[in-house]
Parts: structure tokens; sequence; C-alpha cells
């Protein structure tokens, strides 16, 4: 059996021609983001991705098929779809087999680029080890996936609702490498600095290109961790998200929200609590991952 993989014209090409092609996760369209704007910034990251010498390759599973890139009129109806499944590597397979439609996670994104040959990923932040997780052992399929999946994912780090020194020390465990692009200390999502130190630090998108062949050819598994600091004039503080953080984490636990319920409910509190920065802080740090994947896909081309 052959895996029911579709990819969009402008994809197939650029595959065929071995031009530079970046996936894109669709979840900031279904479930990351309000009608019309999921629509306006999806298309505005795929420009972006164009604009930069690469194809954007936007990934979603729809009447059955593992789409590697969306037409425009497919993008359109996944932005508007109601009832969307939010994909990983558990649930993608029955997913595909029941004809549901569903957006992909990081997980899932990099299980369809390995299917396609895409090698360059984009997204906002990873998921990874939960707040709490010593005793919910709440901790994201993500950081499985980037110890398996030989793709490099770009990320302005891991969502800094999540417990960072424990996302990180997980990662360092799976032998994941975790690169600051330009930055001695891991970016923490709406903040520059974390506290944390980036375990290496890369500073020109042909390293990174290089860094990934290298693990190619030493046979080992995985992808590599690219960690983009937001940029500068889109930043909220680590002072400021770190209170409205703490503010959300209170009432989650009065209000005995658990499981999957968390994370959105956090993302809602900090949302409203930032009147509407942390969304706008979101879509600037996307919009520069995209541009940042897109020059290390152009450089892993040459």
């Amino acid at each position: 059996m052959t895996p029911p993989l579709t990819l969009s014209a402008e994809v197939a090409a650029a595959l065929a021609a071995g031009r530079p092609v970046v996936a894109l996760e669709s979840t900031i369209v279904t479930h990351g983001l309000p009608a019309p704007r999921n629509l306006t910034v999806a298309r505005e990251a795929e420009a972006t991705i164009r604009a930069a010498g690469a194809a954007p390759a936007t990934v979603a599973v729809m009447g059955g098929r593992l789409h590697v890139g969306l037409e425009a009129e497919a993008l359109a109806a996944l932005a508007a779809a109601r009832d969307v499944w939010k994909l990983s590597r558990a649930d993608l397979a029955v997913a595909l087999a029941t004809g549901r439609t569903g957006a992909t996670t990081v997980a899932a994104t990099m299980i369809a680029a390995r299917l396609a040959g895409i090698s360059v990923f984009a997204t906002g932040g990873i998921g990874g080890v939960h707040r709490g997780a010593e005793t919910s052992f709440d901790i994201s399929a993500d950081l499985e996936e980037l110890a398996q999946t030989q793709v490099t994912v770009v990320c302005a780090g891991a969502k800094a609702i999540l417990d960072l020194p424990k996302t990180l020390e997980a990662l360092e465990t799976r032998g994941v490498p975790v690169i600051g692009w330009r930055t001695e200390e891991l970016p923490a999502f709406w903040s520059r600095r974390s506290g944390l130190a980036a375990p290496l630090r890369l500073d020109d998108a042909s390293e990174i290109a290089a860094a990934h062949r290298m693990r190619a050819a030493l046979g080992l598994p995985g992808g590599q961790l690219v960690c983009n600091p937001v940029p500068a004039a889109a930043e909220i503080s680590a002072e400021e998200i770190g209170a409205a953080i703490a503010a959300a984490l209170r009432e989650a636990e009065e209000a005995g929200v658990s499981g999957k319920a968390v994370t959105p409910f956090l993302l809602a509190r900090v949302l409203a609590a930032t009147e509407g920065r942390s969304l706008e802080t979101n879509v600037a740090l996307y919009l520069n991952n995209c541009r940042l994947a897109a020059e290390i896909a152009v450089a892993l081309s040459r």
C-alpha cells in the first residue's frame, strides 16, 4: 500500500526540478488564528517563502489524501472548514483512513515532509514538556518526531507556556541538535530571551544546510531544531509574558482545566492579558521563520 500523497502542482514541479521547498503546518490556519485572519496569514506565509526563492508546501488531510501543498481553492476551503481534527503521529493514519479533514501539527507535518522528500519545515513554536509533566506526563509528540524524522525545523523556540528547561533537557536526551540562529540564548516564542543557553549557535544558512547533510551522511536519525528569535520590534518582554502566563496557569488550576484543553485555555488568557499583542507577535515570528526556512532550503538545494 502506498501513502495517499497528493502534491500541489507548484510543489510537484519544484521537487521534480530539484528546487527548494518549505513545508508548512496547517493548525495555525484551523486552530491558531481567527477567520478571516487565518487565510490572510496563510497566504502571506506562502508569499514570503516564494519571495525568498522557495516553493511553499502547506500540509493538510482532506478527502482521504495527505496534501503537501494546497491549491488556492483548497487553502481557502481549509480556512473555512469546521470540525477539523488536529493531527499528530497518533491519529494521522486514522484521519486518512476515515476521510476526515485534519490540520497537521509539527509532528504530522514532519511525517508528510519526509514522505514528499522535503527537508525544511517552518512553524511558529514547537510543543514540548508541559508544566507539571512530572505528574501529568503531558509531553508533546513533537519531541519524539524531532528525534526520529530527518527534517530541519525552524521555530521561535518552544511555546513559552511550557516548561522550557525540561523541554530543552528532553531534546538533549533524544539527541536533537538545538541551534540558536545568531543567538547564544534560546528564544522563548513571544520573547527573544529565555535565560537558557542555546546548546549550539549558527549564523549562516549554508552552515545549517551542511549540518543537515552531515547528519544524513552519518546515518543519524532525527532532525535539527533551529530556534529563530522573534523580531525585536514584535517582541513581548519575558517579564510581561511571564506574568500573563502565571496568571493564566492559576486560572486554569482554579477552573480544573486539564489535558488537551490546557493549551487553548492558556493561549486565550494570554491573548486577553496582552490585549491581542500575543497574536500579532505570533504572526510576526511565524513569517520571520518562513523567511529563514526558505533561506535554508535554498542553501540545501545548491
